[in-house]
Formats: C-alpha cells, structure tokens, sequence
C-alpha cells in the first residue's frame, strides 16, 4: 500500500495566472493536474497551502463539511492589494457565502423561495424588458459599440437591482463600487471605502423599504422579521456583488466565444432548444470565477491520497476542474452538442451558488435576442486586441468592440 507523502516532500507551486488565449485557463493548470489532482500552493503571504485542479477532489472538498467557508481563515492565492480589507477578519453579518452552519443555513434559509423555477418564470418578463432596454441603447449607440458597458455589464446589474429594490438610477454608483471591490489591484483603502460606500447606501435604501415596502427583497426581509437591519444589509451587498460581476463577465466573454463558434452562434439566434445546453456549456468552457473559492479545513482531511492537515488554505481552480479530462470529453473543446450539466462553475455543495437559477435566466434571454436583434453582429477588432481581465478575480473582457 502506498504512502502517504509528507508535506515535506512536495515542492510548493506558486497559481499560474498567464493565459494564452482569452477562452482557456493558463495552460500550466493542465499539467498539474495532469500530475496529480491536488497539490503544494505556496500563497503570497508566505502560507503554504493546497491546490486542488481536479474535478472530482474539488466536488470533494465542496460537499465535505471539515473544509470551513470562514473568511477569517481565507487567504489570497494571487496577489491582492486589498486583501486585507476582507479577508482574515470574521465576515460582515448577513455575508453568507463567507459562513458555516449554522450562521450561512440561518441567512441562506429566507432566500431559497426568492430563487424556485415559478419565481424565475414571474421574473422573465422584467428581464426581457430590461434587455431590450439595453438592445435599444445599443443600437443608439451605433457600430462599433462596446458591447460589455452598453450591454453586458448594465443588463445584471439592472437585474439584480430590481430584485433587490435598488432604482434604475442608482445602479452605475453601485457597478464601480463593486468593480472596486472585486479588482486585484485596489488598494485595502480603495477597497474598504468602496465597502463603506456600499453599505451606507444599503443602510438607506433598508430605512425606504422599511417605510414605504414594495415588491422587492429588502421590502420583504424587513417585513418577514428575525433578522436585524445589518444582517439585512450584508445580504443585500453580498447578492448585489454575486449578482452582478459574474453575469456580466460571461455576457461578455460567452458573446465573443459565440462568435469565434459561428454554427453554435447560430444555433442560439434560431434554435429554442439549443439555448438551454448552449449557456451551460459556456458556464463549463469559461468558467469566469478564476482564483477562488477558498476552503480551510478545521481538522486533517485525505484528499485525493494528499494529507491535508487542519488549518492548511485549500484554493479550488474551477476552471481547471471543468476542463478535466477524467470528468469531461474533449473538455478543451467549446462542444454545446455534449449538453453538460454537472460543472462547478455555480459550485457545489451547501454554498453552490443561490443565485444560479437568475443567472441562467438572464444569459438564455440575453444572448437570443441580441443575436436576433443583431443577426450580422462581429467583432470590430481582432480578437488578440481585446483587453482580458487577468487583474480581477472574476475573469471576462474589460471591453467588447462590435459592430453589425
């Protein structure tokens, strides 16, 4: 029987961000996996911790309750100038995501009937609405237009803000701060006054609800009771920054795959049924959220044949796991045909992603009928022109130039 190696042993690897072309993760990821589904990361601040780039080691670690979601424990696999202003100290209340159980089953619980299929159906027309807003102003604007700021990155934040109860009007003051907050490169200061920012207007936005309620979340969680104002507040920021980056990256980054694809872009422009299997396919081939999540576990865990001993930062690659080849055919290969459904680009586990079933509405509502309103849309540059967001954990393209 074989051993089990000691830490000792393994030479520490530091995360591969480089990648060589906009749709693929770096290509070093590959070939750690290829050595071994888990191994040594030596983290920034000098922590030594794990690595895990296989699919079934990250459903694993996921789904298994001795790997804490805790932001105390959490620590940054890239280098991140704000880091200090989030992680290392316990998690604003409300902040479920960054919680074990008890606390995350107590703030997850109220919104689980906000995210059903029959909620999602009453919200379609509100969203296809929103969308053709914005497939008007991009037509205003006149080719070439960059589709991620008239399109992309307005169509979820207006989304989200309507679920909450932000007004229309507020939304651009809430997509830089979130931007801020998400960046690599935001200083601690940037990054706790943009959080600053946001929470005083979430503050302010509760004491409206609380005083004239309407048809939103924050109206009903302050009805509902069994919450205190600030837990309230961290809800509403966390759903805010959930809500927003990750749907707007992949309308951006999932428009120029589609046209790199033209047979699969056409498909979704004219086939109903082909929608559905197409957006998770993008979900599995981009997997937008680059260096996270993190997990720290609370007592010495196996994994994979790997000893990992309590208190050691586990840093999941979801990128790499949804293109591992044990899991997936030709997973390098953008296939919608082979119609997967079981990525973790959601997650997995108590924290897979409350949001998912939105996100998934707004892509197969967005992609259609821009497709649709735009039949001969293109790129108006060469695809090695296109700005990656390589500085931000949540990957996609700073901009998107098309014309039709």
């Amino acid at each position: 029987m074989a051993q089990t190696p000691s830490t000792a042993e393994i030479t520490p690897v530091r995360l591969p961000t480089s990648r060589e072309n906009p749709f693929d993760p770096p290509p070093e990821l590959a070939e750690l996996r290829a050595d071994g589904p888990v191994c040594r990361l030596a983290y920034p601040d000098g922590h030594v911790g794990w690595l895990v780039t296989g699919y079934e080691a990250a459903r694993f670690v996921l789904a298994d309750s001795r790997f804490s979601s805790r932001m105390e424990l959490k620590r940054s696999p890239v280098e991140r100038a704000g880091a200090g202003a989030i992680m290392g100290r316990p998690a604003l209340p409300g902040n479920f995501i960054a919680m074990d159980p008890p606390d995350h089953t107590r703030y997850r619980r109220p919104l689980i009937g906000r995210f059903t299929k029959r909620r999602m159906a009453e919200l379609r027309p509100a969203i296809e609405q929103i969308v053709e807003q914005r497939l008007v102003a991009l037509a205003a604007a006149g080719a070439p237009a960059d589709l991620v700021d008239v399109f992309a990155r307005p169509i979820p934040a207006l989304v989200i803000g309507k679920f909450l109860g932000v007004p229309d009007e507020d939304c651009d003051i809430l997509l830089d701060t979130t931007a801020t907050v998400v960046s690599l490169t935001a200083t601690a200061e940037d990054v706790g006054a943009a959080l600053r920012q946001v929470h005083e207007y979430f503050v302010e936005l509760l004491r409206r609800k609380q005083a004239e309620p309407s048809d939103d979340l924050m109206s009903d969680l302050a009805a509902a009771g069994g919450l205190t104002d600030q837990e309230i507040v961290g809800m509403g920021m966390l759903l805010l920054g959930g809500g927003q980056e990750t749907t707007a990256n992949m309308l951006g980054l999932g428009t120029l795959t589609l046209l790199q694809h033209p047979r699969h872009l056409k498909a979704m422009r004219d086939d109903p049924d082909a929608v559905e299997r197409t957006v998770e396919e993008l979900l599995r081939y981009l997997t937008v959220v680059q260096y996270s999540p993190t997990r720290t576990p609370v007592a010495d865990v196996e994994v994979e044949g790997q000893l990992i001993r309590a208190g050691e930062v586990v840093t999941l690659s979801l990128p790499a796991a949804n293109r591992d080849p044990a899991r997936f055919t030709r997973p390098e290969v953008f296939d919608p045909d082979k119609s997967v459904t079981d990525h973790l680009a959601f997650g997995h586990g108590l924290h897979h992603c409350i949001g998912a079933p939105l996100a998934r509405l707004e892509m197969q509502i967005a992609y259609p009928a821009l497709l649709n309103r735009f039949p001969d849309l293109r790129m108006a540059v060469p695809v090695e022109e296109i700005q990656r967001r390589e500085d931000v954990n949540v990957y996609g393209v700073h901009s998107l130039p098309v014309s039709w």
